[in-house]
């Protein structure tokens, strides 16, 4: 499912734009950027869905590093020092994974 589908591609491109130098990377700010808190529950389990690529039902380290690359495929990985400061941030039970409430905790509608 394309990003741009769930979220506006101005937005999108504007977030990315933001973000592009490495270690510059902010996953608040990003997805603030990308409107997903005024997003419906609905669409922003879409996206949570589309960013867990093995379908785990979890977002793991592994998936994080090409997560920019989820809204566009020109977009930079992510160092490993912001993928592990993003699961730091975002692992509520520390398995070392991002599961669904944990990911609307960290960006999704309040």
């Amino acid at each position: 499912m394309a990003m741009s589908s769930i979220l506006n591609a101005d937005d999108i491109k504007k977030a990315l734009d933001a973000f592009a130098a490495a270690e510059s990377f902010d996953h608040k700010k990003f997805f603030d950027m990308l409107g997903l808190k005024s997003k419906s529950s609905d669409d922003v389990k879409k996206v949570f869905t589309a960013l867990d690529a093995d379908n785990s039902g979890f977002i793991e380290e592994e998936e994080l590093k090409f997560v920019l690359k989820s809204f566009s495929k020109n977009a930079r990985d992510l160092t490993d020092k912001e993928t592990k400061a993003f699961i730091k941030a975002a692992d509520m039970d520390g398995d070392g994974k991002i599961g669904i409430e944990a990911f609307f905790r960290n960006v999704g509608p309040c």
